[in-house]
C-alpha cells in the first residue's frame, strides 16, 4: 500500500500512467465499449464506474495544457438516450485539473479511431450510455 494513492488505480494502471508521455491519450470506456479490439493495451476495472476512475485519474494525470485535452464520444444523430453522466464528468475535471479545457466531441467512429491510437484502454463496468472518455496527457510543472 502507499499514501495518497487512490485504491481504485491498480498496479497496472499506475504503470501505464506513468509511462504515457506528453500529448498521449488515454481511453476511458464503459461497460459496452469494445476495448480489447479497440487496443492491445487494456486495463480492466470491470466493478467500477467511470466517474469513480476519472476523479482517481485526475489526482496523478495531468490533462495537456496546449491542447484540446479530454473528449466524448457524440449521441448518433436520432438518439434520445439522455447523458446525465456529461455534466459529472465536467464537474470532475474541472474539480480536478485546472487545465480542463471542456470536452470535444467526436463523432462515434472518430472516436473508435482515436481509441485505436491511444496510449491505452481502462475498461470499465459502467452502464450509463455514451459515457466514454479519452484524456490527453500533458506535462507536470
Amino acid at each position: 500500500m502507499l499514501k495518497t494513492i487512490p485504491s481504485i488505480l491498480s498496479p497496472e494502471l499506475l504503470k501505464i500512467l506513468m509511462e504515457m508521455g506528453h500529448g498521449d491519450e488515454l481511453v476511458i470506456g464503459d461497460g459496452n465499449f469494445p476495448a480489447a479490439s479497440m487496443n492491445s493495451r487494456v486495463v480492466r476495472l470491470d466493478g467500477h464506474g467511470v466517474e469513480e476512475i476519472l476523479k482517481a485519474v485526475l489526482q496523478l494525470f495531468p490533462l495537456d495544457s496546449y491542447a484540446p485535452n479530454a473528449f466524448l464520444m457524440e449521441k448518433v444523430a436520432g438518439d434520445t438516450v439522455q447523458t446525465p453522466i456529461w455534466a459529472s464528468y465536467e464537474t470532475i475535471a474541472k474539480a480536478g485539473d485546472p487545465a480542463f479545457k471542456g470536452f470535444e466531441h467526436l463523432e462515434r467512429f472518430a472516436f473508435y479511431e482515436r481509441s485505436r491510437k491511444a496510449y491505452a484502454v481502462v475498461a470499465t463496468g459502467e452502464s450509463a450510455l455514451y459515457a466514454n472518455i479519452i484524456l490527453k496527457k500533458g506535462v507536470v510543472v
